[in-house]
């Protein structure tokens, strides 16, 4: 496993070791409300449209968690573009960290709000995530954390990816046969992503392959 592999990794262990028990309460709290909405309203359930918006809220979650409480302080704030940016030699730590640590941070973002507006263009997603990032940036300074106007770019960048990436995979989608399009297929590639992801970040291959050796 490469090294920046291992430090992104570390960083979503280290969110989610953090903000479990907020996501947690809140998972069974939303979860609790949206069925009971859906069972008042007899409406379907849809569960890859669901389980979709449950990772929306965790990711949101992930992201108060990251802007209120993670100590993330590098130095003084900065209000001049592309001066922190590259403050660090690409392959540190702090470069990916800082770098692409901010891009990955709002390309869920991105992804989420062209999917939900169900536009394929990508200028909304860009607008909100810089609405959103400078209102972050405004209130980690509120609270004593520094402002860089370097995050709000790479932030931005990252929507924009996020919004790129749902672009081209509803345009794959259309091109795919309606048997991959039925409600059972989405399904179950939903719960197999959602397994794949669990098993890498638990380590689960590691530790069966210690097992058997």
């Amino acid at each position: 496993m490469r090294g920046s592999e291992i430090l992104i990794k570390g960083m979503i262990l280290e969110i989610f070791g953090g903000a479990w028990t907020m996501i947690v309460i809140f998972t069974i709290i939303l979860s609790s409300v949206r069925i009971a909405y859906l069972i008042s309203k007899k409406e379907k359930f849809v569960f890859y449209k669901e389980l979709t918006y449950l990772l929306f809220i965790i990711y949101l979650l992930s992201l108060f968690y990251i802007v209120t409480f993670q100590d993330d302080n590098y130095g003084l704030s900065n209000y001049i573009p592309f001066k922190e940016m590259f403050r660090y030699s690409l392959n540190s730590k702090m470069f990916i960290k800082n770098f692409v640590g901010n891009i990955l941070l709002f390309m869920p973002f991105g992804l989420f709000v062209t999917a939900y507006l169900d536009q394929n263009k990508v200028y909304p997603a860009v607008i909100l995530t810089a609405i959103s990032s400078v209102s972050i940036e405004i209130v980690q300074n509120i609270i004593g954390r520094v402002f860089d106007v370097d995050d709000i770019i790479l932030n931005i960048i990252g929507g924009a990816i996020g919004a790129i990436v749902f672009i081209l995979l509803d345009k794959l989608r259309d091109k795919l046969p309606n048997v991959l399009k039925k409600e059972w297929f989405l399904n179950l590639v939903m719960i197999l992503l959602m397994l794949v992801g669990i098993i890498y970040l638990t380590n689960f291959t590691e530790y069966i392959g210690e097992m058997v050796n």
